[in-house]
């Protein structure tokens, strides 16, 4: 989700679904102000969970815990959106639609023949599943930290799931849309490219990646803007360009 995926625009058809509230007027943006604090809040309960040193817990008891926190907080009580409609939300997050530069860009690594196009990311095997199947997506294979018993940003994770491929850190690249990621991959000697989209890190402002934030080798804009203009994006910009150098960082 982030990366590949717009959860955004896949959340806020089924929000919309859901019985009106006066604390959700006017409903289009307080819904999205709703689906944005509510990634927020996801984010913010997995990385306490981990500076805790606490056991990977299920994505989506961690997402009913802070969609029930958000709407109590909003005067939305069970009597007005049920146990039925909230389950339904919480569901929504394994039904994802790809940006649209991420799919070419995958099926091109694959036509490369030279990459094993692996997930490594928080979250149940379940969820990456169905996401994948919802979206998709052509992944070789899915880790995550449900399977590999760890939890990003521990830099173990990142060790796990290079020793199950057999690949050396020289020829890994850890793409993503989350600094904290990338600064993680980057320390266990990992290539890091960030592809910058809309709906992720939005609380940093991203301006010099070669200062503050050296761990990120290579810098591909996939924001919406971008989206629309003829030149090449995202992750499709960043594959060409793996495809046309050697895999190594700068």
């Amino acid at each position: 989700m982030g990366t590949c995926c717009d959860w955004l625009t896949s959340l806020l058809p089924a929000l919309e679904k859901c019985p009106p509230h006066p604390s959700l007027t006017p409903a289009e943006p307080r819904l999205r102000e709703l689906a944005i604090a509510w990634r927020a809040g996801f984010f913010q309960e997995i990385h306490a969970r981990f500076n805790r040193g606490e056991p990977n817990e299920d994505i989506d008891i961690t997402h009913r815990r802070v969609l029930d926190r958000l709407l109590e907080a909003n005067g939305i009580g069970l009597d007005t959106w049920n146990e039925s409609v909230r389950d339904k939300l919480v569901r929504q997050w394994h039904i994802q639609t790809p940006w649209p530069d991420v799919l070419p860009a995958l099926r091109q690594l694959r036509e490369d023949g030279r990459w094993f196009l692996i997930v490594l990311a928080n979250g149940t095997a379940r969820l990456q599943l169905d996401i994948a199947q919802s979206s998709g997506l052509p992944f070789h294979t899915l880790f995550s930290s449900e399977l590999l018993g760890l939890t990003k940003p521990d830099p173990a994770i990142y060790r796990k799931a290079m020793d199950l491929v057999r690949v050396p850190p020289e020829d890994c690249v850890m793409l993503a849309s989350h600094l904290y990621d990338l600064a993680a991959a980057k320390s266990v000697g990992m290539c890091t490219i960030y592809i910058h989209r809309d709906t992720e890190d939005t609380d940093t402002e991203i301006v010099d990646l070669k200062g503050e934030h050296s761990y990120v080798d290579f810098y591909f804009d996939g924001r919406g803007t971008k989206q629309d203009s003829d030149q090449e994006v995202g992750l499709l910009a960043a594959a060409e360009h793996l495809i046309k150098t050697e895999l190594r960082s700068n």
